[in-house]
């Protein structure tokens, strides 16, 4: 995989019902993972933070849900955090994506499912094992 750079995309989640594609925002550089979604009052789609492997919602203002991806964009594991929290850590995880609470059981994201990340320049897909 090349560089990550920040902007748009599409997150594409595949269900039992069929393909769901959501808007996502980029957040690649330090300065853009750092403010990832303080401050804002919601979200539209999701906000993907990479690299990244745990997260907070300290001065957050609203509740979200978290998904860990691995670096196949594999889902590890599923949260839903109130602000105010510390995630923990995900030894195996590259890649966080954020979204308001109940969006991604809404979008049927769940641990072991994998979901493809389409950046607005470019098509971003896992590395070859």
């Amino acid at each position: 995989m090349g560089t990550w750079r920040d902007g748009g995309g599409t997150l594409t989640v595949g269900t039992d019902t069929g393909v769901r594609e959501v808007p996502l925002r980029i957040a690649a550089s330090y300065r853009a993972r750092a403010r990832g979604l303080l401050g804002a009052d919601g979200v539209d789609g999701a906000l993907l933070i990479t690299p990244c492997g745990s997260i907070h919602t300290f001065r957050m203002r609203f509740t979200i849900d978290v998904a860990y991806l691995d670096r196949k964009f594999g889902v590890i594991a599923v949260r839903t955090m109130k602000p105010g929290r510390l995630g923990l850590p995900r030894l195996r995880a590259r890649h966080v994506v954020e979204a308001e609470a109940g969006a991604m059981a809404s979008w049927g994201l769940r641990p072991g499912a994998c979901v493809r990340v389409s950046a607005a320049a470019a098509e971003v897909s896992p590395p070859a094992p």
